[in-house]
C-alpha cells in the first residue's frame, strides 16, 4: 500500500468514526415531563405501559397523558425500541388492534420537539420523550428505574 492509499484509508476511517459519533449523539432519547411535574422517576416498564395504552397512571396514581413525536421523527422509533423493544411497524399494529377493538386511542402527536415542550407545560400529567439535545429548563428528564 502506498502513502496515498494509506491516507485515503485513514480518511475513510475518520469519516466513519465521525458519522458513528454523530449517530450516537442523535440516538440519545430521554423521557420528559414538565419541569414542575411532581413525577421524579419512572420505570421503563411503566413508560412502555403508558405509551402502549396499557396504563393511564403514574406509580403515584396520578393521571399520565402520553405525547408522541410525529411518525417521521427518528426519536419516536428510538424511544419505542428502547422502552418496549417494538419496531414502528409493531407499535402501529398494536394500536390498530386497540383502535379496532375499541380499547384505546394512540397518544396525541406533536409535530416537533418545541410543540412537545409547549404541551408538557400545559399539564403536569403529560409525559413524552425528546432527543437529549432538545432538553431545556422547561422540562424534567425522568431517570428510568
Amino acid at each position: 500500500m502506498n502513502s496515498t492509499q494509506g491516507c485515503k484509508q485513514l480518511l475513510r476511517l475518520a469519516l466513519l468514526a465521525t458519522c458513528l459519533a454523530v449517530a450516537n449523539v442523535q440516538a440519545e432519547v430521554v423521557v420528559v415531563v414538565a419541569a414542575n411535574s411532581p413525577v421524579s422517576s419512572i420505570s421503563r416498564s411503566d413508560v412502555a405501559k403508558i405509551f402502549l395504552g396499557k396504563s393511564r397512571r403514574f406509580a403515584d396514581g396520578s393521571r399520565a397523558i402520553p405525547l408522541n413525536q410525529s411518525e417521521s421523527n427518528t426519536a419516536r422509533e428510538i424511544f419505542y425500541r428502547q422502552v418496549s423493544g417494538k419496531s414502528p411497524a409493531q407499535v402501529k399494529a398494536h394500536w390498530a388492534k386497540l383502535i379496532f377493538t375499541g380499547r384505546g386511542q394512540p397518544p396525541k402527536e406533536a409535530s416537533n420537539s418545541a410543540k412537545i415542550k409547549q404541551l408538557l407545560t400545559k399539564n403536569t400529567g403529560n409525559i413524552s420523550y425528546l432527543n437529549l439535545s432538545a432538553v431545556d429548563d422547561s422540562v424534567k428528564v425522568l431517570p428510568l428505574k
